[in-house]
């Protein structure tokens, strides 16, 4: 399990934000900066197991969209989600990020690891388009706040704005 600063040291996500845009000064690339971002949150953000991406790719059944695994930290991960499977495919299918206080609770959960409990998931929209979600998972219940929900997105605002999506 990572562990980083207690959780009642609270991220100062404005700071966050601005390191964020920092290390990805100068870099555009999709997967350079991808992974970057996965191990600065995975690095920062107390009470993680994972902090990754899932990029839209064309379905293997040919038609709509599935979500493929991309840059993470953390356990080995389900490689392909269809959108509208799980909290990854909700949050794509639907465009809007989800706080999963519980995720045992939520209806169709995947569980790619059994030790995760909570979950964040923030998707990620560039020039109107859907291109993925940045999937956060926590072994603590109820880890993420309305603070952190703020604080996050505008963590993945920054690393849009720093990346290319081809």
């Amino acid at each position: 399990m990572h562990t980083t600063p207690e959780r009642s040291t609270r991220p100062d996500y404005a700071m966050l934000t601005r390191q964020v845009a920092s290390i990805l000064e100068g870099e555009r690339d999709l997967t350079a900066n991808a992974s970057q971002f996965s191990a600065f949150v995975y690095d920062t953000i107390a009470e993680l197991n994972w902090a990754g991406f899932y990029l839209t790719v064309p379905s293997k059944k040919g038609e709509g969209q599935d979500l493929l695994v991309g840059p993470f930290q953390g356990k080995v991960a389900c490689a392909r989600i269809p959108f509208g499977r799980g909290v990854c495919g909700a949050s794509a299918m639907e465009q809007r990020t989800i706080v999963v206080p519980d995720v045992h609770a939520f209806p169709g959960h995947i569980a790619c690891d059994s030790a995760s409990n909570a979950e964040i998931m923030i998707p990620l929209v560039k020039g109107g388009k859907l291109v993925g979600v940045f999937d956060i998972d926590s072994p603590a219940l109820n880890r993420f706040s309305d603070e952190d929900r703020a604080g996050l997105e505008a963590m993945v605002a920054a690393f849009l704005d720093a990346t290319d999506f081809a």
